[in-house]
C-alpha cells in the first residue's frame, strides 16, 4: 500500500456519510412520498431522487480534498482516478425502507486501496449511529469499541439475511430459509446489508448471510464486521461476493456456513 494516511481517509468519509445522511432525512421528512427518479432490475428495486442527490454530494466532497481518486458508487457507476485509492460508495442502503419511512437505512463509504478494503463508515441518520473500522485496528460505534456476541451454539444464533428484488431468486432464498428457521433461535430481516453487517459487529446479530450483494453493499460493512471480530466470507472458502456474502461471531461460523453450504445457498 502505498503511503496514505487511512485514518484521514476515515475522517472524510465520516465527514461526507453525516452530510449525504442530512440530506437524505431531512429530504424524507419535507415529503409524505418520495418520488421515484428511476427503477433498477425490477419495478420494486426503487431509486429515489435521494439517492442520486447524496451521492453526488459524496462524490463532490470526496472529489473537493481527493481529487485524484477513483469513485464506485450504486448511482453514479465508476469514475476513474490516478491514484491507488477507489472509493466504494451506497448513498442510501436500504432504500425500500427509506421509501417507507422505515427508520432502517444508511450511507455506506468504503476507502480501497490498492485493491484493499482499508477502511470503512457507515451511517444511519435516522439513529444518528456512526460505525467506523480501520484495517487492524478494530471497529467502533459512535467511538467506542465494539464486538461480537460470544454465542457457540447455533440453536441460540440470532441471524439475518436479506433478499432479492427478482421473485425467482426470492423463492429460492425464502426455501433455504424453511430449513434454517428449526436450527436457529430466530431470523431478522431488516432490510439493509450494510446495517446488518454493523449488527453483526455490535452484537446485535450473532450472524448474517445474503446472496446477492454488490461491492457497495457489502465493502465498508464487511470490514466492520471484521474488525469487530466476525468471520467475514463467501461459502466453500471464497471470499465474500456476489454469490455469498456472510458474517458470524466465531463461535457458531464454522456449523452456520457448512449448513448454509449444504442447503445451497449460494445458488439462485
Amino acid at each position: 500500500m502505498q503511503d496514505i494516511d487511512v485514518k484521514s481517509l476515515v475522517d472524510l468519509a465520516v465527514s461526507a456519510a453525516h452530510e449525504a445522511g442530512a440530506l437524505a432525512r431531512d429530504r424524507r421528512r419535507a415529503v409524505e412520498r418520495m418520488a421515484v427518479a428511476a427503477t433498477k432490475s425490477t419495478p420494486t428495486d426503487v431509486v429515489t431522487e435521494s439517492d442520486t442527490a447524496a451521492e453526488q454530494l459524496i462524490r463532490d466532497r470526496l472529489l473537493a480534498v481527493r481529487p485524484g481518486d477513483a469513485i464506485h458508487g450504486e448511482e453514479g457507476g465508476h469514475s476513474a482516478g490516478d491514484s491507488d485509492v477507489v472509493w466504494v460508495v451506497d448513498p442510501i442502503d436500504g432504500t425500500v425502507n427509506y421509501l417507507y419511512g422505515i427508520p432502517q437505512y444508511a450511507v455506506s463509504i468504503a476507502a480501497q486501496v490498492d485493491a484493499t478494503v482499508e477502511a470503512g463508515v457507515v451511517y444511519n441518520p435516522a439513529s444518528d449511529e456512526t460505525w467506523t473500522a480501520v484495517r487492524g485496528s478494530g471497529a467502533l460505534l459512535n467511538g467506542e469499541p465494539i464486538a461480537v456476541t460470544g454465542c457457540a451454539d447455533l440453536s441460540l444464533a440470532l441471524v439475518g439475511t436479506g433478499f432479492g428484488y427478482d421473485a425467482g431468486r426470492r423463492a429460492r432464498q425464502a426455501a433455504v430459509l424453511a430449513e434454517l428457521v428449526p436450527v436457529v433461535r430466530d431470523i431478522r430481516r431488516a432490510g439493509s446489508a450494510a446495517l446488518d453487517l454493523c449488527a453483526v459487529a455490535s452484537g446485535r446479530l450473532d450472524a448474517y448471510y445474503e446472496r446477492g450483494l454488490n461491492p457497495w453493499d457489502r465493502a465498508a460493512g464487511g470490514l466492520i464486521a471484521a474488525e469487530a471480530g466476525a468471520v467475514v466470507s463467501g461459502l466453500y472458502g471464497q471470499p465474500p461476493a456476489e454469490a455469498m456474502t456472510f458474517a458470524a461471531t466465531p463461535g457458531i461460523a464454522e456449523d452456520l456456513r457448512a449448513l448454509l453450504e449444504r442447503l445451497g445457498a449460494d445458488r439462485v
